[in-house]
């Protein structure tokens, strides 16, 4: 799991435009709400990355990949990518909003067949 400086591709009087992701096939885009205090995920993909768009309020993600606990807190413009097969979960340390966008099977139908639930949650 890392956090990733998005680049900012021009700036003016009227704001930024930032490129989040570069060269990357997108499958799908999905827009998640937590309540203050609440958990996500807890379980990890074979197949699929995801990259983590924080569009409000602050999360803190928990990754274990080879046996590493890695934390980072993330807040509005944060962007964090999980790789495959790295164990995730995601608090809301306070109402939060993220996009989660995603390559592999992650969208719609596809939405369960990679997920793969941890027998033991990173968080509770």
């Amino acid at each position: 799991m890392k956090k990733i400086k998005p680049k900012i591709n021009f700036k003016d009087k009227r704001g930024v435009i930032s490129d989040l992701i570069e060269r990357e096939k997108i499958d799908a885009i999905t827009y998640i709400t937590f309540f203050k205090n609440k958990v996500r995920a807890n379980h990890y993909h074979k197949k699929t990355i995801q990259w983590n768009y924080v569009i409000s309020g602050k999360v803190l993600f928990v990754s274990k990949i080879n046996g590493k606990i890695k934390k980072i807190t993330g807040k509005k413009n944060d962007l964090v990518k999980i790789e495959t097969r790295e164990h995730h979960a995601i608090k809301a340390l306070n109402y939060s909003e993220i996009l989660v966008f995603t390559k592999g099977p992650r969208g719609g139908k596809e939405y369960e067949s990679d997920t793969f639930r941890l027998k033991k949650n990173l968080i509770d």
